[in-house]
C-alpha cells in the first residue's frame, strides 16, 4: 500500500510542479483549468503524503516532515500567483524550483540520515 501513496505523491508533485510553471507561460484563457489540475493535485498530493506519514512514521512529525509541509503550502499558492504576476516569472520560478529541490531534500537526504 505504501508504494501506492509513493507513486501518488510523485506524480502529483509533478503535477502541481508543471502547472505552477505553465501558470506562468500560459494564456489566461487556459487559467481555469490550469487552477482545477494544480487544486486537484496539491490535495491529492497532501493527503498521499499524510498517508505515507501514517503508514511508515506512525505520524510523528518530524522536522523533514514539517519542512516538507511548507514547501507544500507555498508550492500551492505560487500555483494561483503565476497568472497574476507574470512581471515577477523569473524570481518566482526560481522560488518554485527551490521549494521542490528543498522538499526533495528533506526527504530524500536529511530523513534517511536520521
Amino acid at each position: 500500500m505504501t508504494i501506492v501513496y509513493q507513486i501518488t505523491h510523485i506524480a502529483s508533485l509533478i503535477a502541481l510542479t508543471g502547472g505552477a510553471f505553465y501558470a506562468f507561460a500560459g494564456s489566461p484563457e487556459s487559467r481555469k483549468k490550469v487552477m482545477i489540475i494544480t487544486g486537484i493535485a496539491s490535495l491529492v498530493m497532501l493527503v498521499s503524503g499524510f498517508g505515507m506519514l501514517a503508514r511508515l512514521h506512525a505520524n510523528q512529525f518530524q522536522p523533514w516532515a514539517i519542512v516538507k509541509l511548507v514547501c507544500w503550502l507555498a508550492l500551492s499558492g505560487l500555483a494561483g500567483i503565476g497568472y497574476r504576476k507574470r512581471a515577477q516569472a523569473p524570481l518566482l520560478i526560481s522560488i518554485i524550483a527551490l521549494l521542490v529541490l528543498t522538499a526533495l531534500y528533506m526527504v530524500y537526504a536529511y530523513r534517511f540520515q536520521a
